[in-house]
């Protein structure tokens, strides 16, 4: 992960725009990815928000707690609440077969009168990116032309071939969400920040209302509520085009209950003392073979004490020694499937077998039993990455059990 370096020299960091038109971060570090190329926005609902069902958990209930590991710039939490948004204002119900709209808000829709609770933990180490996470451009069409006039400057070539030069996207955060996420966070962020948000090496990512919104915020003196706060801002602005998305975040913020609590630490170190249960834990922790201490199956048993009976863990690994990890932590394991690619994408991990869709198939059961899908190990949750993997290693070079490939050879021969 990059690591702050105020008072040296301005924090780096690499975006660019995927295919859905949000922003997507290269790890020079780590030498990858941290967003699919498809799409940042795109992947989060497709292996988190799809498959937790938020809209039918809405229905039944009134409060959702969300753990949201490795948080990064957001795009879990914030397409969470752009759900929970778009259900609360968007939808209309039907009562009696007559469909009832009791208020009419610059085009949202009031749906009811349930009032929501959502409450959100959100943990990562890089406070800057997550500070930085209400400003970015929630979509942007020509990414061919902006990406062009920002040449990517390290060595991921192939990101450049795969990217479009037109935005092509099912979803999109409403402008509402960067603004609510801020008025959570503002009085936290790191006033270094202005460096990055005023340079022009990254100006084209982030949006200048908001930035505009937080010069506000940090000129205010006194101490008001977050919604106090949007209300001035409200009587101090001067355009209609920028008032129309304050307008409906301040309806938003006036009925929905929203709870959001940032930690800058080691995940291992804040659930340890976490007394919450809950609902949906977003496990989205960079690639387990370069940071395998938040894919222990010891870590797993911590998250297993604090996940909700009818809860559930989404993740986007389809490793077979993380879904055995998660087995032997005690949870029942599943698939998650994305219908536009047709194909099986990330890992569910529940304590009510009843809630998985899709159970693993006889040959994911039978490459958990080789070589590969032996699990890290971290009992004491305190081993850097380099140690873990080093007893991963060393255990996995010890084991007698089949290597991936010779089951293959086997189970090819009997099929």
């Amino acid at each position: 992960m990059p690591t702050c370096r105020y008072n040296k020299s301005m924090y780096e960091f690499y975006p660019y725009y995927t295919n859905d038109g949000s922003v997507g971060l290269f790890s020079k570090d780590a030498d990858d990815i941290y967003h699919s190329t498809y799409g940042a926005i795109t992947e989060s609902y497709e292996k988190f928000i799809i498959p937790a069902e938020i809209k039918n958990f809405l229905k039944n209930n009134s409060e959702i707690k969300v753990l949201d590991i490795c948080f990064g710039i957001g795009y879990n939490s914030k397409s969470l609440l752009n759900e929970i948004y778009n259900f609360y204002y968007n939808e209309t119900i039907h009562t009696n077969n007559k469909i009832e709209r009791s208020d009419t808000y610059n085009d949202k829709i009031y749906t009811n009168n349930k009032k929501y609770k959502i409450f959100i933990t959100a943990i990562d180490t890089d406070k800057n990116l997550a500070f930085l996470s209400p400003f970015f451009k929630t979509y942007e069409k020509n990414i061919g032309k902006v990406n062009k006039k920002l040449p990517i400057t390290f060595t991921q070539k192939k990101i450049n071939k795969m990217l479009s030069k037109t935005a092509n996207t099912n979803f999109k955060l409403s402008k509402e969400i960067n603004i609510i996420l801020l008025l959570k966070l503002y009085k936290f962020i790191n006033i270094g920040i202005l460096e990055i948000l005023n340079s022009k090496k990254y100006s084209s990512f982030f949006d200048k209302d908001i930035c505009h919104f937080y010069s506000f915020l940090l000129n205010e003196r006194y101490n008001k509520s977050p919604l106090s706060y949007l209300s001035v801002f409200l009587h101090n602005i001067y355009y209609k085009y920028i008032s129309i998305c304050y307008k409906n975040a301040y309806k938003c913020l006036k009925t929905l209950d929203f709870d959001f609590n940032l930690k800058i630490d080691d995940a291992r170190n804040v659930i340890k003392y976490d007394k919450n249960s809950y609902n949906f834990i977003f496990l989205d922790a960079f690639t387990p073979s370069k940071c395998p201490c938040l894919w222990t199956v010891d870590f797993f048993k911590l998250l297993y004490s604090h996940l909700d009976e009818n809860g559930m863990i989404l993740t986007y690994s389809n490793s077979a020694n993380i879904r055995n990890a998660f087995l032997n932590a005690g949870f029942y394991v599943g698939k998650i499937f994305s219908a536009s690619s047709n194909k099986f994408t990330g890992t569910v991990a529940v304590k009510n077998k009843s809630l998985i869709k899709y159970d693993l198939s006889e040959f994911d059961l039978g490459l958990i039993k080789t070589r590969v899908g032996i699990f890290y190990r971290d009992e004491n949750l305190s081993l850097d990455n380099e140690a873990i993997l080093k007893a991963h290693k060393i255990e996995v070079g010890n084991s007698n059990l089949l290597s991936s490939s010779k089951y293959l050879k086997l189970r090819n021969k009997t099929i």
